[in-house]
């Protein structure tokens, strides 16, 4: 079992799902209960995910739950250009996080990759 407040992954999903929480706090109020709880619950399921995967017993497990995770980008990558498209998120804040998202992303691939080499 890992402590998942150790990795720099999880420390950088967890700073992106702060920021998602303000920038989504001036979606409009019908988006309530749509656009603005699903880009939350989604940017929360990155750092969970992440997390529960450290809490299983082999990095089988961890890289099934990072993949989850990847997924969970990806849908947040696509939900914050909906989000920007309509208007409810300004040029910066999209560009911004999205640029975050992309680090994160990346990270993600690279952990991975890195426990994939290391299972062999």
């Amino acid at each position: 079992m890992k402590d998942f407040r150790l990795l720099q992954v999880w420390q950088r999903a967890h700073k992106l799902s702060l920021a998602i929480y303000k920038v989504t706090g001036s979606f409009p109020v019908d988006e309530r209960f749509g656009l603005t709880s699903q880009v939350r619950r989604c940017a929360v399921s990155i750092e969970a995910n992440i997390a529960e995967g450290c809490g299983r017993g082999s990095d089988l497990e961890f890289r099934k739950f990072l993949y989850v995770a990847l997924g969970s980008a990806s849908e947040l990558d696509c939900e914050l250009l909906l989000g920007h498209d309509l208007g409810f998120l300004s040029k910066h804040d999209y560009e911004q996080i999205l640029t975050e998202l992309k680090s994160l992303k990346a990270m993600l691939s690279t952990l991975i990759r890195k426990i994939t080499a290391d299972g062999r």
